[in-house]
């Protein structure tokens, strides 16, 4: 069939890289407005978490989705990453001249691999903890300093990896234009700047005692 031979090449590849990691943008979008309330106080957060707790079946299905999605990602992007090196390695003397986001590029497995281990570390706190009672383990949790750091650097691998990840998609989406390229151009900074803001900034705040 022809999708799956679609599929099976690099251009459906990207597109599936595109695809699941809009819809992984869009989630860090809502994630970061909820985990925001934190800003304000550990009440506000846990009725937060209780409103999404209270739909249980909802939290299940978006959640299973959220996960095949995560792993559809994690796994394309590992089959590129060994199909270009692979073809790198052949001897084509292909001269391409790659300035935007190159170190980026160059780390994106690397800074996938941390990404999945801190989302599985994550994941494992929210999903077994005592829903009830988030907001007092989210605060016990920040209040160990080793807990802290591997949150924040987990984010700045994120903010490397979405550095590069946000301009691929948009180019495989088509999104090129020369009146719109220095936009897309600072976009690919400001998305990262402000995710590694939003959820770095709330260890901090617990470390140093100041969260609520």
């Amino acid at each position: 069939m022809w999708f799956i031979q679609f599929i099976k090449s690099s251009i459906g590849k990207k597109w599936i890289m595109a695809g699941t990691g809009c819809s992984l943008f869009l989630f860090l979008c809502t994630h970061a407005a909820g985990n925001a309330t934190l800003y304000s106080s550990i009440e506000l957060f846990q009725g937060y978490a209780d409103m999404l707790h209270g739909h249980p079946l909802i939290v299940a299905v978006f959640g299973i989705c959220l996960s095949l999605i995560f792993l559809l990602h994690a796994g394309t992007g590992t089959l590129l990453f060994f199909q270009n090196r692979n073809a790198r390695s052949q001897g084509y003397k292909v001269k391409v001249k790659v300035i935007k986001n190159s170190q980026a590029s160059s780390t994106m497995l690397y800074s996938g691999l941390l990404i999945l281990l801190f989302t599985v570390a994550h994941t494992y706190v929210v999903s077994f903890g005592d829903h009830g009672r988030i907001g007092i383990t989210i605060s016990e949790m920040f209040s160990s300093f080793f807990v802290s750091i591997f949150y924040i650097i987990s984010f700045i691998a994120l903010a490397v990896h979405l550095s590069h990840g946000f301009w691929s998609m948009l180019q495989t989406f088509g999104i090129n234009h020369p009146r719109y390229n220095i936009l897309i151009s600072r976009l690919t900074y400001i998305f990262p700047i402000f995710f590694l803001l939003i959820f770095s900034v709330i260890p901090l705040l617990f470390l140093f005692e100041t969260g609520n």
